[in-house]
């Protein structure tokens, strides 16, 4: 399928054991593999074990002390494709997210430019440290991806989450993360986000309370797994992906949203129409304030154009257009009709009657509906969501 270069980080918890399945599976797919380990990881487990299996020597300290080799953390981040670290003790955990590098493992990950997994494993209590927590969230939201501990009994004794998950599902995951990298390499994709602004005179406008924090985040994804990505974003606070992989153009009105969006609509694989865009503009836009003289001022409004259905009636076969519909009742019919009348692969339904999601939340809960299914979610963050979006994505694609 593919061959990768892959360093894998060893650190001192009980679960060390685990790593030497770990990397007996990533050979049998045929990569190339180098392990770095600390010091205390190897009171768990021999270099020589994982030396044996890995077929290459084992890292741990800045240079050989018997010839004086330097061991380059940045020709070793340079190398990978990939850092796993597992397992991942709270200790490494936390010096990851603040940048201590005492050791030659975490001098390599603060030197990685490739794709970071971290798979953590500790007792019950300290995964669930508000520390540790805040750490994790730190490192996932700097782009590294946690494979999350299971539950089961630890080496306490005590019950819960907290080990380190099986190595079938770790290497599961990196594998299913490169499926989709090779999937959307060098894809075109283009998302709209954020709110439009309808001016009614130079200091009010029509708007609407969306953030833009979903479009971002389906931005932020598709670029990490190397796709050209347009963004076209109205009036938002939130801070611009950080990929040089994003185009972000920035507009106010439906209007401009719709010619900006028309623009790159041809040259795009994949659009993606997250925007909430004004259903209605103002007719007469003053260019100067409307003076407070009446109790009762009227406003004709005029419907804005409807982007995703204008645009995606125009799609090629070997385009996708996914939408998004934002209702407070009777939602899978409405959200139903907007997927066949826009003429889109499938809609994405937000619901304002859940609580944490929709507009301005840092969290969603979707039910992403297609012409033979709804599949509903549970309330997740937005970069988990847009992860789930991506995985119906990676499914239309595969056909």
């Amino acid at each position: 399928m593919f061959r990768k270069n892959i360093i894998v980080g060893v650190t001192g918890g009980i679960a060390a054991y685990k790593t030497a399945t770990i990397i007996r599976l990533l050979k049998k797919e045929g990569w190339n593999i180098k392990v770095i380990m600390t010091e205390l990881a190897k009171k768990f487990i021999t270099p020589l074990t994982l030396s044996t299996l890995s077929k290459n020597p084992v890292l741990v300290e800045f240079f050989d002390p018997e010839n004086g080799q330097w061991n380059s953390h940045v020709d070793l981040a340079t190398w990978a494709d990939a850092y796993l670290i597992a397992p991942a003790t709270a200790n490494t955990i936390a010096k990851m997210a603040h940048g201590i590098a005492d050791n030659l493992l975490l001098t390599t990950y603060l030197s990685s430019r490739s794709v970071v997994f971290f798979a953590p494993a500790m007792d019950l209590d300290m995964y669930h440290h508000k520390a540790t927590q805040q750490n994790i969230e730190i490192l996932k939201q700097r782009g590294n991806i946690s494979i999350d501990p299971a539950s089961g009994e630890l080496a306490s004794g005590l019950i819960g989450k907290g080990r380190m998950q099986e190595p079938e599902i770790i290497v599961e995951t990196v594998k299913k993360y490169f499926c989709r990298v090779s999937i959307l390499e060098n894809k075109n994709i283009l998302i709209t986000a954020g709110p439009t602004q309808e001016m009614i005179d130079p200091v009010r406008f029509i708007s609407n309370y969306s953030s833009g924090k979903m479009g971002f985040a389906l931005a932020q994804y598709a670029a990490e797994l190397g796709a050209n990505v347009t963004l076209v974003a109205g009036p938002t606070s939130v801070k611009p992906p950080q990929d040089f992989h994003i185009l972000l153009l920035n507009v106010t009105s439906a209007e401009e949203m719709y010619n900006v969006t028309k623009q790159h609509f041809e040259d795009a694989d994949i659009i993606i129409f997250a925007a909430a865009v004004a259903d209605y503009t103002s007719v007469i836009k003053s260019q100067t304030k409307n003076k407070k003289n009446t109790d009762i001022l009227t406003i004709e409004l005029k419907k804005t154009i409807d982007i995703a259905k204008t645009l995606s009636l125009t799609k090629q076969p070997n385009q996708i257009t996914i939408g998004f519909a934002l209702e407070t009742d009777n939602e899978i019919e409405y959200a139903t009709k907007k997927l066949q009348e826009k003429n889109l692969d499938f809609i994405v339904l937000n619901s304002l009657n859940t609580t944490g999601a929709g507009f301005k939340h840092d969290t969603n809960q979707i039910v992403i509906i297609d012409k033979n299914s709804a599949e509903q979610f549970p309330l997740k963050p937005k970069d988990e969501v847009a992860k789930d979006i991506f995985s119906k994505i990676f499914t239309l694609l595969r056909k």
